[in-house]
This record gives structure tokens, sequence and C-alpha cells, in this order.
């Protein structure tokens, strides 16, 4: 099963300012890791987490960050979102396998 396909309805584990908990508006992030991914390439299913809209726009750029906000701080919780999606894959039994 694709994991983009599992995601409405899950909680979001990405958890930046202004996350709106997830749900309905919950997407698979993919993380961009170089190395994993580049032009006209899509990072690997491993590579994501669980998002909600917002943090969404934020991970991808898409809306401003506030003053408390840098991208590293933003990459960094996206990072911990992958974790987290990880462990609750793992623990409701998906096999995560990277793609050959």
């Amino acid at each position: 099963m694709k994991l983009t396909a599992i995601a409405k309805g899950r909680p979001c584990m990405v958890r930046l300012p202004g996350c709106d908990g997830g749900g309905e508006t919950t997407v698979f992030a993919h993380y961009r890791l170089s190395g994993t991914c580049g032009v006209g390439m899509k990072p690997p299913d491993t590579n994501g987490a669980f998002a909600c809209g917002h943090c969404h726009d934020l991970c991808d750029g898409r809306i401003r960050l506030n003053a408390d906000m840098d991208r590293a701080y933003v990459r960094l919780a996206h990072a911990e979102g992958v974790l987290r999606t990880l462990a609750w894959l793992a623990s409701e039994g998906y096999e995560m396998r990277r793609a050959a």
C-alpha cells in the first residue's frame, strides 16, 4: 500500500507551531535529503512524514516562517516527523522497503 494513500486522517507527526493536529489535512510529506532526491526524482517513502497542511506548507516553503522559526528548525521538525512516522508505521505492522 502506498503511504501517500494512508496519510489522510492520521495525526501530524511534524508538529510545528500552528500545527492543526492533522486528520483530514494530513498528507505524506517527503523529506528532501541530498543524495536521495533531485531533479525529477522524488525522495523514497522511507524519507517521509505524516504532516498536516500547515506543517507541510512550512516544510515545502510555501508559507513564510515566523520570527520564532528558521529553516534549520523546520528541517529538524520534519526529520523528527519522519522518525515518528516510521515508528508509527512499525507499530501498525507496516514493513518499510526501499525501492530498488
